[in-house]
């Protein structure tokens, strides 16, 4: 709830103030409390409520409990909440090299030497793979299935959660992907090339399935691996602008490469929760405006949450007829 400061401000009327307006999103931003802002932004922007339904096969890893599901969920809060407090550039999200761990977590991704069920941040090792968010177990394991990867559903997690451009819904008339009729045996590459030989399911997997095959090299669960099984994995992928690239890090490199775009899916994904509604075609100004005006400093986090309190969509709602 608002508190005292904050309701005065506002029946005196200078919350209207642009300068009042910002130096009061500041200060909650700031308070202790803003940690709601980041688990249910987080939870919402990211799925990680989906983590929550995420049951993998004990058959294939054998490993995987609740506590390791809640650690996975922490370390990405934890990252996030970092990244804001410290008003670091929102492309640190995916460039950081360093994430937050504990015992339980550092075994599952094989770091060692973490001791104790407290988290704590952690530069690891390069050979560990980890950092930013898509070397995270929670996004790695709410874009798979119980059985396997999908480069499918994490290729479409990062064209709509990372670049802002989702791909359209599947027609109603095309079924699944059908492991008994495609064998499982076949690599990934080959099982999906089934979809894409329907050229009305190659419209949209050929922009997801190469930005997916890049992730390859971690499995369900988010460990990082070199074979599927006995077969080497083949983490050979792509953008949508047609760059052939190999792995997370090169990805991640050319994700990079196009810094306005996550920027713009990120205050898209921010405006969303703070309006709670959809975007329209009447919030793109406000959206080019957050872009512009953070651009100045790096997109920094919070003067990404500043501009979004400060736009015309956040101030301003219709007048009720």
């Amino acid at each position: 709830m608002p508190d005292q400061e904050l309701l005065d401000l506002a029946k005196s009327g200078q919350l209207t103030q642009p300068d009042i307006l910002e130096a009061q999103a500041r200060r909650l931003l700031a308070d202790p409390r803003s940690i709601a802002f980041v688990n249910n932004f987080a939870g919402q922007w990211l799925h990680l409520r989906n983590l929550d339904s995420f049951h993998p096969d004990l058959r294939l890893f054998p490993d995987f409990d609740d506590n390791l599901r809640q650690s996975l969920r922490r370390e990405t809060e934890l990252f996030f909440q970092s990244i804001l407090q410290e008003n670091r550039s929102a492309l640190d999200l995916l460039r950081a090299d360093h994430t937050f761990l504990n015992e339980r977590l550092a075994k599952h991704y094989e770091i060692p030497g973490i001791r104790g069920s407290d988290f704590r941040r952690v530069i690891p090792p390069a050979d560990a793979h980890r950092g930013g968010l898509l070397r995270q177990g929670s996004i790695l394991a709410v874009t798979s299935y119980a059985n396997r990867t999908s480069p499918v559903i994490r290729g479409h997690w990062i064209l709509g959660n990372i670049l802002g451009t989702p791909t359209p819904p599947p027609p109603p008339d095309v079924p699944s992907l059908d492991d008994s009729v495609i064998s499982a045996k076949l690599p990934m590459h080959e099982r999906l090339a089934a979809h894409r030989a329907d050229r009305s399911c190659a419209v949209c997997h050929n922009l997801m399935d190469p930005v997916g095959f890049a992730m390859e090299n971690f499995d369900a669960t988010g460990r990082w691996r070199i074979f599927d099984e006995e077969r080497p994995v083949n983490a050979q992928g792509g953008l949508p602008d047609g760059k052939v690239l190999v792995g997370p890090d090169q990805l991640e490199e050319g994700l990079l490469a196009r810094p306005e775009l996550f920027i713009r899916a990120i205050a898209g994904k921010m405006l969303t929760y703070s309006l709670g509604r959809g975007n329209n075609a009447h919030d793109e100004p406000a959206i080019r405006t957050i872009i512009r005006n953070t651009e100045k400093t790096d997109f920094r986090l919070i003067d990404i949450v500043v501009e979004i309190v400060r736009s015309v969509p956040f101030t301003y709602r219709k007048t009720q007829p």
